[in-house]
Order: structure tokens, then C-alpha cells, then sequence
């Protein structure tokens, strides 16, 4: 109790720290709470046309779900450099990795658009046997596939605003976002004011309109403040070999991270279709409950890898040191609060869902496996998302992830789900092992501080 006194009270004295952390992580939440509110009425919309259609719509998701890692991985690691680079104030080189970025998610995107265009169907079949899943998913996903271009020069463009600590256009963008999605979900699926009841089809296209206005908007405010993002076409190519080399040494490991770990996450969803559309809905709904709420969690590790960022960049590194145990202590004393949150909303948030009382037992079961976990999943966020990173240490945070998934949760996922054929939310437990696995060796990694360095010091 008196370490947490103390800690307390050495937070609340450093107010640079504290004002900077606030000012970073309240718009990243914002911009965080509104998508995870969009996914959310998104599937509460969804769910009035029934179980299949959520298992269905669900499933697609998880090819969304791949393609966004992916990016995620291209421009959180771009974002490593970024940070760091903006901590010595170097705009020209900003540019040059925001030009990479953009490069490689728009590749990216294209990887995922055309086999979901071609034969949506067979990628629907990878995740269920269901023939009715596979009808709806495949209907939804031929559709908002054609949204990813959109999400990926979205995502690389925030990344950049959020390393050199413009974090307000982002929050602007996703309500405007979220208001275009949910004003059309409920009038192409519903067929209100005169346009055709599409069901899942008008929730695809909902989606993909929203995409649309927030890549527009997201440009429009960016070219019109002439800031560091405001990069011409010159400026976003003119990087050279040695950058190149430079960039992917820090970036790569990154990408095969988030890829590795996405593809292992989405082997969860093959294992959990074949557990039956009740598994699968309750699944989806935990899920996207618990996205909304870890997204204080995530924003926090997102502005903990920006402030480090600019720290090491601009050669502070005992200020970095100490920032992130301050960031750490923050993380876990939210994480209680949050836990006790969850615990007591659980029965009103199942309340809004039109399902059977097998899916919402289900439900409320999951619910409880999240909470007993939450303290090695949001110290696992901090640590590898905002700590190991934020310093280049991205083999590390490859390691940890991917051996997490592959050699613990698939495995524990296929035995609990098809072998033993037991609940979903004791699979669910079972696949959560690994959080255990990546706390401990993540513990270890942090105190060698491996991740406590400048990677800018030298220019290209």
C-alpha cells in the first residue's frame, strides 16, 4: 500500500508527464471509444436479423481483422521511427517513413481485396462449415472488402499525426465516421425512407461509406493545416537504400508480429465455428464488448509509445526510463477499476442483445473470463505495445506474441474447442493461458532494458 502511495505521489508531481499523457491518451480513447462504438451498433443492428447473421457478419470480420493487424503492425512500426524522429524535430525524414507506410498498407490492402472480391465464399469456408454462415458472411464481405484501401491510407496518416503529437484530427474524423455509419446501417438494412431493405448487404455498404468520408476528411484537415503530414508526392518518395534498410530493421519485425499474431488469433474463429453459431455469437458479442472496454488501455499504450518515442529521439533516456514504470503503474491501477466496471454492467449489456438464453449465458460466462484475465492482458498491451516498441526492441515483441499464440492459444483453442468439445467459455479461458505466459517472459525483457535507446541518431 505505501508503494502505491508513493508511486502516487511521484506521478502526480511530475505534471509535465502527467499533462502530456493526458492530452495524448484522451483523443486516442475518443477516437478509440467511437470505432469500438461503431462496431458495436454494428453488430447490436446486425443481431435483429438473428444469430447466423451475427456468426456470419462476425466471421467476415475477422478478414478485417487480419488485414487491419497487418497494417497496424506497418504503421505502429513506422510510428516507432516517427516518435523518434519527431523528438529531434526532423520533418524531412517524417515524411519519408509516412511515404514507406503508405507504400506498404495500400500492398497490403490489395493482398486482401482481391481473393475477397474473386470468391468470397471460399474465404468465408475457412472459418465455418455452415452453409448459411458462409451465404451471409460472403454477401457482407464482397462488399465492405472494397473499404481497405481507405482504412489503410486512413491508418497511415494517424500514425504519423500521432507520433508528432497532433491527436485532435483523428477524434473529428471518427465522428464524422461513425455518424455516416450508423445513419445508413439503419437505412440500408432496415430499409427506412424509401431505399430497399438490404439486410447485411446495407450494413456492408454502410461500412464502406463510413470508410470513405473518414479517409476524405482525414486528408481534407491534414492538407489544409499544412503540418507534418502534409507531405508532397516528392517528399513521401525521396527516401534512398540506406533508409530503406534503416526503416525495415526497426519496422519489420513489427509487421511479422502483428501478421503472425492475427493469423494465430484468427485460427481462434476456425476453431470457434466449429463449435456451432451459438459459440460463435457469444464469442463475437464478448469481443466486441471487451474492445470498448480496452480501449483506455490501448490508447494508453499508444501514448506511451509516443512519448518515450520523443524522449529517446531527443536523447532522454533516464526521463524514458522513468516515465514507463509511471505509464505501467497507471495501466494496472486502471485495469482494477475497469475490471469492477465490467463485473457490474455485464447483465445490462447482454440485455440489449436479441439472443437465446444459451448465447447470453454464454455471454456472461465469457464476460468473466475476460475480467480474471485482464491484469496479464493490459500489463501484455503497455509492455509490448508501448515500452519495447517505442524503443525499437520489435524482435522481442515478435517472440512474445507469436510464440504466445501459436504455441499456447491455437493449441489450447483446437483441443478445448474440437477435441474435448467443451463451452466456449471455457475454450476462451484455455486460450487466454497465453496472456499468463507473455506476462512472465515480458516482465523479464522490460527489466534488461533492451528497448531503452535512440534509433534516430543517425541521418539518411
Amino acid at each position: 500500500m505505501m508503494y502505491i502511495t508513493n508511486q502516487m505521489k511521484i506521478i502526480a508531481k511530475d505534471k509535465p508527464f502527467l499533462s502530456k499523457t493526458i492530452a495524448i491518451t484522451i483523443p486516442i480513447a475518443l477516437q478509440g471509444l467511437l470505432n469500438t462504438i461503431l462496431n458495436f451498433v454494428d453488430i447490436l443492428m446486425i443481431g435483429k436479423l438473428g444469430e447466423s447473421t451475427i456468426a456470419g457478419v462476425g466471421l467476415a470480420n475477422k478478414v478485417f481483422f487480419v488485414f487491419t493487424l497487418l497494417v497496424f503492425g506497418i504503421v505502429s512500426g513506422s510510428g516507432v521511427l516517427t516518435a523518434q524522429y519527431w523528438g529531434k524535430r526532423d520533418v524531412v525524414n517524417i515524411r519519408k517513413v509516412l511515404g514507406i507506410s503508405l507504400i506498404l498498407a495500400l500492398s497490403a490492402s490489395i493482398l486482401f481485396v482481391v481473393p475477397c472480391i474473386i470468391n468470397p465464399k471460399f474465404v468465408m469456408g475457412i472459418f465455418t462449415n455452415s452453409e448459411e454462415t458462409i451465404r451471409i458472411g460472403a454477401v457482407y464481405l464482397s462488399i465492405v472488402v472494397i473499404s481497405y484501401p481507405f482504412t489503410a491510407i486512413t491508418n497511415a496518416y494517424v500514425s504519423l499525426l500521432r507520433g508528432v503529437n497532433q491527436v485532435k484530427a483523428p477524434v473529428i474524423i471518427s465522428i464524422a465516421s461513425i455518424l455516416v455509419n450508423v445513419i445508413f446501417n439503419y437505412i440500408l438494412i432496415f430499409g427506412k425512407f424509401g431505399f430497399p431493405e438490404l439486410g447485411v448487404a446495407g450494413a456492408a455498404i454502410a461500412t464502406l461509406m463510413a470508410r470513405v468520408v473518414e479517409s476524405s476528411v482525414l486528408l481534407f484537415i491534414v492538407y489544409k493545416n499544412h503540418g507534418p503530414a502534409a507531405a508532397k508526392l516528392k517528399e513521401l518518395l525521396s527516401f534512398n537504400l540506406e533508409f530503406i534498410k534503416k526503416y525495415f530493421v526497426t519496422v519489420s519485425p513489427v509487421i511479422a508480429n502483428e501478421f503472425m499474431w492475427g493469423l494465430g488469433v484468427t485460427l481462434y474463429s476456425l476453431a470457434y465455428g466449429r463449435m456451432g453459431d451459438s459459440a460463435v455469437a457469444a464469442i463475437t458479442i464478448t469481443q466486441t464488448v471487451e474492445q470498448i472496454m480496452q480501449v483506455i488501455f490501448m490508447s494508453l499504450s499508444n501514448a506511451a509509445a509516443v512519448i518515450l518515442g520523443n524522449e529517446m529521439g531527443a536523447g532522454h533516456l533516464k526521463d524514458a526510463e522513468k516515465h514507463a514504470k509511471n505509464l505501467i503503474f497507471i495501466q494496472l491501477t486502471l485495469t482494477v477499476f475497469v475490471g469492477i466496471f465490467c463485473f457490474f454492467i455485464r447483465q445490462p449489456i447482454i440485455n440489449l442483445f436479441d439472443v437465446t438464453d444459451i448465447v447470453a449465458g454464454y455471454v456472461k460466462l465469457c464476460f468473466l473470463v475476460f475480467i480474471l484475465y485482464m491484469p496479464f492482458k493490459m500489463f501484455n498491451t503497455i509492455n509490448i505495445v508501448g515500452i519495447l516498441r517505442s524503443g525499437g526492441d520489435t524482435k522481442a515483441c515478435l517472440f512474445l506474441d507469436c510464440t504466445g499464440v501459436w504455441f499456447i492459444g491455437i493449441p489450447m483453442a483446437f483441443i478445448g474447442g474440437l477435441v474435448l468439445h467443451l463451452p466456449i467459455y471455457t475454450v476462451y479461458a484455455m486460450v487466454l493461458i497465453e496472456e499468463i505466459y507473455k506476462f512472465i517472459l515480458g516482465i523479464k525483457r522490460y527489466r534488461k532494458k533492451k528497448w531503452l535507446r535512440n534509433l534516430v541518431a543517425t541521418e539518411y
